[in-house]
């Protein structure tokens, strides 16, 4: 692993330093774009929409456009507007991690104590387990701002949760959201029944992602000469008006026979 960040957790007046690394991978293949007619690489270029010429990196400004006109930025605008940069972690607040909704979560990242900070890297670890809580803070990663939650992750390494702000949360007020009518009594017993009877323990090994190993397959295939048949798509069911119960009591049927089996 490479390390993205070399700096220090600030737990009180405790430096921890550390540094972090991406939790996560990409599964997916690396493909390229190439002409059909005869397989050459596809090079993009930067090109002036009027002129139809080729712009070199030195020419190329960024603006924003404000009432019909365009405000071309500076470097010094971009500094002056970057956070204050520092190598701290700054932990502000400690918080129940339930209270942290899911629509907050970006990218996950392991925390590695660094010489001198072992002792406090353990420690900090330890107390959250005891209190089941979270840290909460801010710290600058690649010159922009961002929100950190740290946690303890298999009871063995502190993990960083990249947030996202609030304000990049989207308001849903204009989608067509179902009116706030309670549900038929019987409906939601059967409802609640067939979620008690799909509980277990979360096992995220139970998901794998084929797709690419399934993709990978099939040019393995065509290497070899060999054809490949698409598979069909099932049509998405919808725009008629559901027996719920009917398909209710059919789940839980469906439900205790794999269990059975």
């Amino acid at each position: 692993m490479k390390a993205i960040w070399n700096g220090a957790i600030g737990f009180g007046l405790v430096n921890i330093p550390v540094k972090i690394y991406s939790a996560t991978e990409t599964s997916k293949l690396d493909l390229d774009m190439l002409d059909k007619s005869d397989f050459s690489n596809i090079k993009f270029k930067r090109v002036n929409e009027k002129t139809g010429k080729e712009v070199k990196w030195e020419n190329i400004v960024k603006a924003y456009l404000m009432e019909d006109r365009y405000i071309v930025l500076e470097d010094e605008d971009y500094e002056a507007a970057s956070p204050e940069k520092t190598k701290i972690l700054s932990i502000d607040q400690f918080v129940k991690e339930i209270e942290v909704d899911s629509i907050y979560f970006e990218n996950p990242y392991f925390l590695e104590p660094q010489k001198n900070g072992e002792n406090a890297y353990r420690l900090l670890l330890k107390a959250l387990q005891e209190t089941k809580m979270v840290g909460i803070g801010t710290f600058v990663l690649r010159e922009s701002e961002a929100i950190g939650m740290i946690r303890p992750y298999n009871d063995e390494i502190l993990l960083l949760n990249r947030l996202r702000f609030d304000q990049e949360i989207r308001d849903y007020s204009d989608l067509k959201i179902p009116a706030k009518k309670a549900p038929k009594p019987a409906e939601l017993k059967m409802a609640v029944s067939l979620i008690e009877q799909l509980s277990q323990s979360f096992d995220p090994t139970m998901y794998k992602d084929t797709y690419s190993d399934e993709l990978l397959k099939i040019i393995k295939q065509k290497a070899k000469g060999k054809g490949v048949k698409a598979r069909k798509t099932e049509p998405a069911k919808g725009g008629k008006v559901i027996d719920l119960m009917a398909q209710l009591k059919a789940s839980l049927q469906s439900s205790k026979s794999k269990t059975a089996s």
